[in-house]
């Protein structure tokens, strides 16, 4: 196992490269309606608002560009998708992500907040970070 620790920022990479180009897509379906049966969001509101996050902050978490202020920023919207729109502040078991569906919010949340304090690290074109 230790020869794979030599892989670790390539492994990084490919983790923030995939994370970021889904999240992107979940920001194309809102915004674009690209494979989407739901209604596009009217321009403007919450949900707009949050797939543009979705679709700008993805592609830029894919590329390594500003990779520490969009993850940030895609990790809050994470975890305002979760309280709001999964959670809704409700007692009991509603809490769990298991019974109210927001498994992917809350894994897109700490994952974002792993890259916004680790950066882009490499394959990546902000090296600033």
């Amino acid at each position: 196992m230790n020869r794979l620790a030599r892989y670790s920022d390539q492994a990084y990479a490919l983790l923030r490269i995939v994370a970021g180009l889904l999240f992107a897509f979940h920001g194309m379906q809102k915004i674009l309606g690209v494979l989407s049966q739901n209604p596009q969001p009217a321009v403007g509101s919450q949900l707009w608002l949050g797939g543009l996050i979705e679709l700008v902050g993805g592609a830029l978490i894919a590329l390594g560009l500003r990779t520490r202020e969009a993850a940030f920023l895609a990790s809050g919207t994470m975890a305002v998708a979760y309280v709001q729109f999964h959670w809704k502040l409700a007692l009991g078991a509603a809490f769990f992500p298991g019974v109210n569906k927001g498994e992917l919010a809350v894994i897109y949340c700490f994952v974002f907040l792993y890259f916004a304090c680790r950066g882009g690290v490499t394959w990546c074109i902000d090296r600033r970070d």
